[in-house]
């Protein structure tokens, strides 16, 4: 299997256009992605991380999944994430224009699209407005009705704007000193590690490599979902952990009228990161979705 990495410019790039006189028109960034290559030639796999994540978060299964199904597997940093451009702009809109251009740019014109949490909304937002580029859809831990009711993200992004570190420590320090001022509003310590994947330093200072502001800003967009009158006709799977809160039985019939072909399916144990807690089950999950008519 060969390995093939590339990285998109990581700087800081326009999200808006013009168009018209005067009136804003959205326009992609060149999202950082790394490509694992198979030796199958039918419609790769695209995964879409979710909110604070990065294409990091599937190291452990993206490999999994080209010896398993033999396709390519794309893992994409999202806009304001990972080593992806930052914009002021973070709309599900705008997230799946991004991935629209990539897969564009890759000469992609059919994939499987896979998004977690964020991810998924993005991905689902994608096949409801391009339902020609996806053959197939699934959605990990996360329906198209709000989740605010559930989520801890406002609190996350409070405690992550008010780390301060002292500049020119070792990372090890770094790392330690901030965990230990986000351990009061944040209990869980896989929760904490998974943040401090973000942590990176730049010229000595520590520093969140997430743009706090966007994501802070767009917060009541991303914990919604945008509204369609159309629906998606292709095999869909709704993937849900039985310990996780993001997706319930009162979803059903919003999955129903946008995904008329959805099934839902829990993994037992998993949280909402299903493919971190139970990674084995996650593949064997895909895989078998891949063989359904």
């Amino acid at each position: 299997m060969l390995r093939c990495l590339r990285r998109a410019r990581a700087h800081p790039a326009a999200a808006w256009g013009r168009r018209g006189a005067g009136r804003p028109a959205m326009t992609p960034l060149p999202l950082a992605y790394a490509l694992l290559d198979g030796h199958e030639p039918r419609a790769p796999l695209v995964l879409l991380h979710g909110l604070f994540g990065s294409k990091t978060n599937f190291r452990g299964v993206a490999p999994a999944l080209v010896q398993r199904t033999g396709r390519k597997v794309l893992t994409i940093d999202a806009r304001n994430h990972g080593e992806s451009p930052h914009s002021p702009i973070m709309t599900y809109e705008a997230m799946s224009l991004d991935v629209q251009h990539l897969l564009s740019q890759l000469h992609i014109s059919k994939c499987i699209l896979i998004g977690h949490s964020m991810g998924g909304k993005t991905a689902m937002t994608l096949a409801l407005q391009r339902p020609d580029l996806v053959e197939r859809l699934v959605s990990v831990d996360i329906s198209p009705t709000p989740t605010g009711p559930v989520t801890s993200f406002p609190a996350y992004i409070s405690a992550m704007k008010s780390m301060s570190l002292p500049r020119g420590i070792p990372r090890s320090t770094a790392r330690r000193l901030a965990e230990d001022q986000l351990r009061s509003v944040i209990q869980v310590p896989a929760v904490r590690q998974f943040l401090l994947t973000n942590l990176v330093e730049v010229e000595g200072y520590y520093m969140w490599r997430l743009n706090l502001e966007a994501i802070s800003h767009h917060l009541p967009d991303i914990i919604t979902f945008p509204t369609f009158q159309s629906y998606y006709p292709g095999p869909t799977l709704f993937l849900r952990g039985s310990k996780s809160p993001y997706v319930s039985d009162t979803d059903s019939s919003e999955i129903e009228r946008l995904f008329p072909k959805a099934k839902v399916q829990c993994i037992a144990g998993a949280d909402h990161w299903v493919h971190a807690d139970r990674p084995q089950e996650f593949v064997a999950a895909i895989s078998n979705f891949l063989l359904l008519p």
